[in-house]
């Protein structure tokens, strides 16, 4: 009997869609306060185009790795791929996929909270209900993936029109109330080049880029893109396009109806901004969108997370069970069912201190994803004429540098204890991995 395979069927406007609903959850609207507070300035804007900037830039990383190896997993196969399949390339994607196990239920786990949060300004919500609120969400979720990959492509598209109406909707009562362009004449007022504007930011954009993160999702479905040398990277560069256009647009027209004086300090600003433009109910209308964009978000989120384990089971490198495709409906279904039930148990346990625990797990994942695979297009540039890159970014290695840079950043700005919890992790995962090796006779102890 002919074994079952991921498919091609997502085109690049279903590709692109994941990856922006994805990019667009809950995050932009809570972080919007933040960034201006940290800005303290109508010069905040600048740090969303600063975000764009850095995602762009490591975009192009992404696209070399997903054209050249369009497969399911995205980081785990670039990973192998860089540091060599029988070589370290075993240890390090065997660390992505151990900090994914933990980090993707967490990070499923941490939106189901936050759409639940934010459902409070509708309804108040007891610890309890709010509980309630947040498994079902996961759940919801996983009822709906469990399909076939061109009806999730689909219903993606669907979710997206969501996010695109409620996005268009807040840039138009912006635009309507007549103050629009006030904020964008404003942008240089107070500014100054020096050392304190530098420092702001910097740590502005380490929020504002958090919100940006998603637009690699299409390389998590590598096996499932059709024509991938082409619209991997197409998709990518669209989304942050797309997404950067409609977050500048969005903080302008908040903030040209509710002072940024009075914004960094909302903690429902685009509700409360549709409340004074059209009322109590139409805030309410506002939202039901706003929880619909969070639930798209996940949606894409868990779609993609669920492929890392099956390419890892399907490569011998994970536990077999993760490795078997739905009989009918062809879609790594345990890999599925593992990440939700993780996260429904999570979105449970973890309430005060989810974000710090999040926080923690992201810096192990800079370590091992974003700058390990940075380092690992390096070496792989380094093989001349031994792998055909379809997709080459311009000013190579330039772009590398500056990512590698900008992720070190971030990983200091989440602070020392954070950094160490990742290390933790990352110490315990290698210990896991040698033992594994020792057992199985794989590298470092395989005798060449």
């Amino acid at each position: 009997m002919p074994q079952h395979v991921l498919e091609r069927r997502l085109g690049l406007g279903q590709a692109t869609a994941i990856n922006m609903t994805d990019m667009v959850g809950i995050g932009p609207f809570i972080t919007m306060p933040m960034v201006i507070g940290m800005m303290n300035g109508p010069y905040f804007l600048y740090a969303w185009v600063a975000g764009a900037l850095l995602s762009i830039v490591d975009a192009m990383i992404w696209s070399e790795l997903g054209a050249a190896f369009p497969k399911a997993g995205g980081s785990y196969n670039f990973l192998k791929e860089a540091y060599g399949k029988n070589g370290a390339g075993k240890m390090m994607s065997f660390l992505f996929v151990w900090q994914t196990m933990i980090q993707a239920p967490l990070v499923i786990a941490s939106a189901a909270i936050g759409f639940a949060k934010y459902f409070s300004y509708l309804v108040p919500l007891t610890s309890i209900t709010e509980k309630i609120v947040s498994g079902s969400v996961v759940v919801l979720i996983i009822i709906l993936l469990y399909r076939k990959i061109e009806s999730i492509g689909k219903i993606s598209m669907f979710l997206w029109s969501g996010v695109i109406i409620t996005m268009f909707w807040i840039i138009g009562g912006g635009i309507a109330h007549g103050n629009f362009l006030t904020p964008i004449k404003n942008i240089n007022t107070g500014i100054h080049l020096d050392y304190a504007f530098v420092t702001a930011i910097g740590f502005a954009s380490v929020k504002s880029v958090y919100s940006y993160l998603g637009y690699y999702n299409v390389c998590h479905l590598g096996s499932e893109i059709k024509n991938p040398s082409k619209n991997i990277p197409r998709s990518m560069f669209i989304s942050i396009a797309g997404i950067a256009f409609l977050y500048l647009m969005m903080n302008i027209s908040v903030v040209s109806v509710i002072p940024w004086q009075h914004a960094k300090d909302s903690k429902f600003v685009v509700s409360e901004f549709i409340q004074i433009l059209a009322g109590n109910g139409a805030a309410k209308v506002a939202t039901c969108l706003i929880l619909w964009v969070a639930f798209a978000s996940v949606f894409s989120a868990t779609l993609g997370y669920s492929r890392i384990p099956y390419a890892a089971a399907a490569d011998g490198e994970f536990f077999e069970i993760f490795s078997k495709l739905h009989s009918t409906k062809n879609f790594p279904y345990v890999s599925l069912l593992f990440m939700g039930g993780l996260a429904f148990v999570f979105s449970q346990v973890f309430v005060s201190d989810l974000s710090k625990v999040i926080s923690a797990i992201l810096a192990m994942r800079i370590m091992i994803q974003f700058i390990g695979q940075a380092i690992g297009l390096l070496l792989l540039r380094s093989k001349k004429n031994e792998i055909e890159f379809p997709y080459k970014m311009p000013l190579f290695p330039v772009p590398v540098i500056l990512a590698i840079a900008m992720w070190i950043f971030i990983l200091i700005s989440t602070g020392s204890k954070l950094m160490n919890w990742g290390l933790f992790i990352i110490g315990l995962g290698t210990i896991v991995y040698f033992i594994k090796a020792k057992i199985k006779a794989e590298w470092p102890f395989k005798n060449n």
